[in-house]
């Protein structure tokens, strides 16, 4: 092949590639795809960091606050607390301590957590306890304890309804239908109701304000955007520096260590599990090893003679001693195994010099019945004495 035709051969080539090339680029087409990778971890570990986002663009100054305790060295001035968490663990002694921060001045909200209980005469929900606000089920209400029922013609049943002055519709608000706030002392000043229930109640406390809620879900991530929500969080905390207090007790190290490191408590479990299997106490004494002296050929052939006797019995261990005594003799005299037993009897009292008496008593057939220890010692005895002799 000349040079001549190789560069076209190898043009032709490089011309062939770039039109594939082309093609393939007209058949691409561009596209956008969203690719969701859920809310960030910020999100999941904050359920509120929308409604703190919101405040913050508003303008106000929002702070965390670990726990409830310490929260008596807030400023009771123009601060909002929204104590959201839970307060399980709440004391007395902070109970206070919280109402007497805001008969000071400040503006406490807080979300009922506990049923009232008539046979006790308490919920266990200690801030709730003391303001005398009682919290029940709608189901366990009845006809005279409820708010009144709507019309048919009044819109969405199902929301709660928080009316102010000089405004000619009402905040709608997504609150669970299933609780009621009840105000024993008739304290309160505002509230905001639905079709059968109250789920807000406000009232003055000393120099301060105290807001109870029935749920804070309202102002979690996935729900401060529906109705009224993010406008309620506003108008509660406008015009105030806002402390929240979304969660009042931390997950113990081995919860944390279950979310976030499970093959490691399980890699932790199985190593504990052989630790102790290895130094558990044994079911019997540690056997020491045999010493080697003892095995010696002497101690084989006496447990494989034993072994013989135990599961082949006496007639098969005689008989094999019969056999060697016949292989014997057909060395020293070719043709004795074609001999009848006569014959064969006779050759080998030539051939050992013994008596006949003695090679018929050794060479006799072996009874089936079991041989006692004396006859099985005699009849090998008399067997070696034959074979020695040949």
């Amino acid at each position: 092949m000349t040079r001549l035709r190789v560069r076209l051969l190898t043009a032709a080539v490089v011309l062939l590639f770039g039109l594939l090339i082309i093609w393939l680029a007209g058949q691409l087409q561009p596209y956008e795809d969203v690719v969701e990778h859920g809310p960030a971890p910020q999100a999941r570990s904050n359920d509120y960091l929308a409604a703190e986002l919101f405040l913050r663009d508003l303008g106000l100054r929002v702070t965390h606050h670990e726990g409830v305790a310490g929260l008596e060295s807030l400023s009771a001035s123009g601060q909002t607390l929204l104590l959201l968490g839970d307060r399980r663990n709440m004391t007395p002694g902070q109970t206070d301590r919280v109402l007497d921060w805001a008969a000071a001045g400040g503006h406490l909200v807080i979300v009922a957590e506990r049923l009232w209980d008539e046979k006790t005469g308490k919920s266990g929900d200690l801030l709730l306890d003391q303001l005398n606000l009682q919290q029940y089920s709608t189901r366990d209400l009845d006809n005279d304890t409820q708010v009144p029922q709507p019309s048919a013609a009044e819109q969405h049943p199902q929301l709660t309804k928080l009316y102010l002055e000089n405004e000619s519709a009402p905040a709608y608000l997504a609150f669970d239908t299933d609780f009621h706030l009840y105000d024993a002392d008739n304290r309160a000043h505002a509230w905001a109701n639905s079709a059968g229930a109250t789920h807000m109640l406000q009232l003055q406390h000393g120099e301060g304000l105290v807001t109870a809620l029935t749920d804070s879900w309202i102002w979690q991530n996935r729900n401060i955007d529906q109705y009224d929500h993010a406008w309620l969080l506003w108008y509660l905390t406008q015009d105030s520096e806002v402390t929240l207090v979304h969660r009042s007790e931390h997950d113990s190290l081995l919860a944390q260590l279950r979310r976030h490191f499970p093959e490691l408590l399980t890699a932790l479990g199985l190593l504990m599990l052989f630790a102790l299997w290895h130094a558990g106490q044994r079911f019997g004494p540690q056997l020491s090893p045999a010493n080697p002296a003892r095995r010696q050929l002497q101690e084989h052939l006496r447990g494989s003679a034993e072994f013989l006797l135990r599961h082949e019995r006496e007639q098969s261990l005689l008989q094999r001693l019969q056999q060697d005594i016949q292989r014997r003799a057909s060395q020293c005299h070719p043709g004795f195994a074609q001999l009848p037993l006569s014959g064969q009897l006779t050759l080998l009292a030539q051939l050992s010099s013994l008596p006949p008496a003695s090679i018929e008593q050794a060479m006799r057939p072996l009874p089936q019945q079991r041989l006692s220890a004396t006859e099985f010692t005699r009849q090998v005895a008399h067997l070696q004495t034959l074979r020695n002799a040949l």
